[in-house]
Parts: C-alpha cells; sequence; structure tokens
C-alpha cells in the first residue's frame, strides 16, 4: 500500500508582505500582490537576500504609489502612443517635430528595446553615435527633450519606476551670442537691399522686431493701411523632413499689434502693387493665400532663396555674417538705445514677460544706465542754479 505524503501546511503571512521561496531550478523568488491591478509580481535573485532586497524595494515603491506597472511594451512603440495621446495638447508645428524626431532618430535607434528595460547606456551609446556621425549638439538636444518628455510620461502612467535620461549626458551645446546692428548698419542694410527681393522683408524686420516665421505668415487683410497698423496673428516654421507649418503664436502676447511707421507703410504698398504684377503674370497657377510675402505662385516665400539673397545683401552691405533672426534682436537693442521704455519693447517684440526682453538684451542696459545718471545731473544741476 501506497503510503500518502503528507501536505505541507501552508503558513497564511502578513496580507500585502509577500514572501520569498527557492525554486526547483535554484533561483530565489520574490512575490507580491500588485494592488493596481491584482495580480501576482515576481523578482528574481541569484540568493535569498537578494530576492528579499527586490520584493522590499518594490513593496515600498508601490507604498510611494511608485511602482511601475506596465505591461511590457517596445521604446517605439510607445513612442508613437505617447505622441498620438498628446497630439492634442501641442502645438502643430510642435507636434511635426517631434514626429520627426521619433521617426527619424529614436524608434530606428531605439525603438527595439524593452521600455521597461531601457538604460541610460542604451541613450548614452546612441548619442555617441549621432556625435559621430557629425550631428550638432543642437539636434541632440531636441531629441534628448523630446526622449525625456516621453518617459516622464512613462513614469506617471506606472509604466518605468524613473526616467534613465536623468542619467545621461548630452553634448554640450552653447546658445549663439546676440550680435546686433548699429544703427548705422542697420541703415546700411536697408539702403543695400533696395530693389532686391527682401527689401520690405528686411525694412519690415528691423523696423518691427518681427520673426522670421511671423514675416512668412503675414496675409494683407493683417494689414491695417488706414490706421498705420499691423496686426500679427500667425507664425509659420519650417520643419526639416516635413515642410511648412502654420499655427498660432507660441504665447497670448505673440498676437499683437504694431503701429508702422510711414516709411514702411509706403513700403508696403508697393510692394502690393508688384505683387499684383506677379499674380497676372502667374494667370492661373497663382495659389490665392493672400500672403504678404509669397513665391511666384502665391505660396510661402522660400527659405532657401531667403538665405540666399541675405547673404548677398550682407556681403554687399560689408557686414559680416549673421542669422535673418539677428534683426529682431537688431530691432529691440536699436529701440532700447533711443530710450524706448522696455515695456514698449516687450509688447512690440510679443515677449509673454517684461523679465524675458530685460534678460535677452542686458547687453544695452549699462548705457541706459550711464543715460540715466547723466539725466539726473542735469536736472538736479539746473535746480542747483536756479536756487543760487
Amino acid at each position: 500500500m501506497v503510503e500518502k505524503k503528507k501536505a505541507r501546511a501552508k503558513h497564511r503571512g502578513i496580507r500585502g508582505a509577500g514572501s520569498v521561496y527557492r525554486r526547483d531550478d535554484g533561483r530565489w523568488v520574490g512575490s507580491f500582490i500588485v494592488e493596481e491591478t491584482g495580480k501576482r509580481k515576481y523578482l528574481y535573485g541569484k540568493t535569498q537576500q537578494e530576492a528579499y532586497e527586490k520584493l522590499q524595494n518594490a513593496l515600498q515603491d508601490q507604498k510611494q504609489g511608485m511602482l511601475a506597472t506596465g505591461a511590457k511594451e517596445k521604446v517605439g512603440d510607445y513612442l508613437t502612443r505617447w505622441l498620438d495621446v498628446h497630439k492634442v495638447t501641442l502645438r502643430i508645428s510642435t507636434y511635426k517635430r517631434y514626429q520627426v524626431v521619433l521617426d527619424k532618430n529614436l524608434i530606428p535607434a531605439l525603438g527595439h528595446l524593452s521600455l521597461q528595460k531601457l538604460a541610460a547606456q542604451h541613450i548614452q551609446t546612441f548619442y555617441a553615435k549621432l556625435v559621430k556621425e557629425g550631428i550638432s549638439p543642437r539636434t541632440i538636444k531636441m531629441v534628448h527633450a523630446v526622449l525625456r518628455k516621453a518617459l516622464n510620461q512613462a513614469v506617471r502612467w506606472k509604466l518605468i519606476p524613473r526616467n534613465v535620461c536623468a542619467d545621461v549626458s548630452i553634448p554640450r551645446y552653447s546658445k549663439h551670442n546676440i550680435h546686433p546692428l548699429t544703427m548705422a548698419q542697420a541703415k546700411r542694410l536697408m539702403e543695400v537691399s533696395k530693389g532686391s527681393q527682401l527689401e520690405v522683408f528686411i525694412t519690415l524686420a528691423l523696423m518691427t522686431g518681427m520673426r522670421r516665421g511671423e514675416l512668412l505668415a503675414l496675409r494683407w487683410a493683417h494689414v491695417d493701411f488706414a490706421t498705420g497698423c499691423l496686426n500679427i496673428h500667425r507664425n509659420v516654421a519650417y520643419v526639416t523632413g516635413y515642410g511648412y507649418v502654420e499655427d498660432d503664436p507660441k504665447t497670448s502676447s505673440g498676437n499683437r499689434a504694431i503701429p508702422l511707421p510711414q516709411l514702411v507703410i509706403d513700403l508696403l504698398k508697393q510692394h502690393r502693387s508688384k505683387q499684383l504684377e506677379v499674380r497676372l503674370k502667374a494667370g492661373s497657377k497663382w495659389q490665392d493665400n493672400d500672403l504678404v510675402f509669397s513665391n511666384k505662385h502665391g505660396n510661402y516665400f522660400s527659405l532657401t532663396v531667403m538665405y540666399k539673397v541675405f547673404n548677398q545683401v550682407l556681403i554687399e552691405a560689408e557686414i559680416p555674417h549673421m542669422r535673418f533672426h539677428d534683426l529682431r534682436h537688431s530691432a529691440a537693442t536699436i529701440l532700447l538705445a533711443l530710450g524706448i521704455h522696455p515695456k514698449v519693447v516687450q509688447e512690440r517684440l510679443g515677449h509673454s514677460q517684461i523679465s524675458m526682453t530685460m534678460d535677452t538684451y542686458s547687453h544695452v542696459l549699462p548705457s541706459m544706465q550711464q543715460e540715466a545718471t547723466d539725466k539726473l545731473d542735469i536736472l538736479f544741476r539746473e535746480q542747483e542754479r536756479e536756487q543760487e
């Protein structure tokens, strides 16, 4: 008669405390019930102590609400899902930029990895490869910013316990130093640009401080010749790998009205007349987008042509190479140097806060301080003379 084996007595532990035991293959296992899902989670270790420590750490994470409970998912699948979910919260241009970063950089390099197993060394190795390929630090910074943002959301969704981007270093990126034009250079640039495709474009940039994208998106409907005022409501960005993307300004302060000098109003009227001639020549090929600055068919003005002509004008004006965006900085610097109140400059530029204006153009402030000192000196010296 075969003797029946006595069943082992089951000792019920403290609810939620988990348990540690040894498997038949010799590995130690720590297991506990995940409160959020009601499913059992298993943690493995080579020794009883290792399994126990992993169990305690997991229980502590669960207590603090930091336990990653997501199912296994590839980085590429997660990034695609993350961007799709957040599309409604992003500006169109931002969404398109993120999409290009995912499709061109992140998914090809990291998409095959498990989200839960993505490590800092994977990302660091990827960035080192980009550097070897000659990718600029600025681009790598953009890639890193998108990945960090996506992984921060994964942490909030409890798909991963922490964001490994915190352990990754990116190449140093130096911000472009501002090189504004002097008043004499600004006048020279406007003079040399006369008759070129950018005559009005450059003049408007220097007179208003408008961004390149705001100039490209400007419509004739936004120009009020009766009041001599220009209204800014849109912005155009060129996304590499996608094309032109038009959107609202980044902030509400980007929507603004700028009074125009008579010089600019006259130039705009002349420009409109010339554009009508181009429109008639284009005939049925003309696209009626109402753009102030357009190509020969009425679409967005080519950035390639813009940069080519701008560099030619700089050379002819004997002005060192500069970015077109520096015209915006030049406009602000000239206004501040003329003694225009920073609050007026802030509103004209469309900055959301005056601190942004002050921080960006702090190089102008010392001369303004000296001007204020000189005016005070003159004021009180006159007062002393009157008392004598």
